[in-house]
């Protein structure tokens, strides 16, 4: 085996180890997770996983998490579609300043704006809302998508536009029908980025929420009781939790790879 084979094998372990042993660790019981140190489990058990599918409390976080997750990305992608096409196509006062401050407000931690969106949400109704949630992460998600989809807008020669203009498409029939899937490789960048921002925020989703919108990392953060903490059943809700990732990451692969390739990421 050659140096380089040898490094990439070395670096597979190190990064596949602690998915392996979070694996692990979801089909033991607690017994055997503090008592001894085994590659494998000896007891094997899904009584872990029948927990989280059978206790409303843990599985209503994964429905909570995919809701807010799910309208994040369509609020995100509804807005930042027309924005950054008007960023490419046109010119107008403080274009540039205007672009720069929205790719700025991606600059700044969440926690900055913790105390403004829990006494904002407090004050109209939306507090403990799926809703709130997807609105405190489109601070976030929208200049990034904005910038993203720029820089693949801007790659799209203007002629394209004029001559559909020319032929007698009307705007909304152009840019849905024509538009929109010569840059689909950077609406799959830009829902990859969105999707995984707001899957594993924890700040804004925790605190925004308390009991009918609870995110899983929130619950996941609370598992400890009279008894100690509940090791195994942590440990499959990690493994549930990895999953959509990489279901996202399969989905979008292509346009993942092709989008880091030509687009700006």
């Amino acid at each position: 085996m050659s140096k380089r084979n040898l490094g990439m094998f070395m670096y597979l372990i190190f990064v596949l180890l602690p998915i392996y042993w979070l694996l692990n660790m979801s089909f033991k019981t607690n017994d055997e997770i503090l008592g001894q140190l085994t590659l494998w489990p000896t007891d094997f058990t899904f009584d872990n996983y029948i927990t989280i599918f059978t206790d409303a409390s843990w599985y209503m976080g994964y429905v909570n998490s995919m809701t807010y997750v799910a309208m994040n990305l369509v609020i995100t992608l509804l807005v930042s579609l027309p924005a950054a096409y008007a960023f490419s196509r046109y010119k107008f006062v403080g274009d540039k300043h205007l672009f720069f401050w929205l790719l700025s407000n991606r600059m700044a931690p969440p926690a900055v704006f913790l105390l403004p969106f829990f006494q904002l949400y407090s004050s109209v109704g939306l507090f403990d809302t799926h809703l709130a949630v997807a609105l405190a992460h489109c601070l976030f998600t929208i200049p990034l998508a904005v910038w993203i989809l720029e820089g693949f807008m801007s790659g799209v020669p203007r002629e394209i536009d004029e001559t559909a203009y020319i032929d007698g498409y009307s705007f909304g029939h152009f840019f849905i029908k024509i538009f929109i899937p010569m840059i689909r490789s950077g609406i799959g960048v830009t829902a990859f980025f969105t999707f995984m921002f707001s899957w594993v925020e924890l700040l804004l989703a925790r605190t925004l929420t308390s009991v009918d919108a609870k995110p899983i990392s929130a619950i996941m953060t609370r598992t400890v009781g009279a008894a100690g903490i509940d090791w195994g059943v942590l440990a499959a809700a990690g493994v549930l939790t990895i999953l959509p990732g990489i279901l996202v990451i399969w989905f979008v692969r292509n346009h993942v790879a092709k989008g880091f390739a030509l687009g700006r990421v």
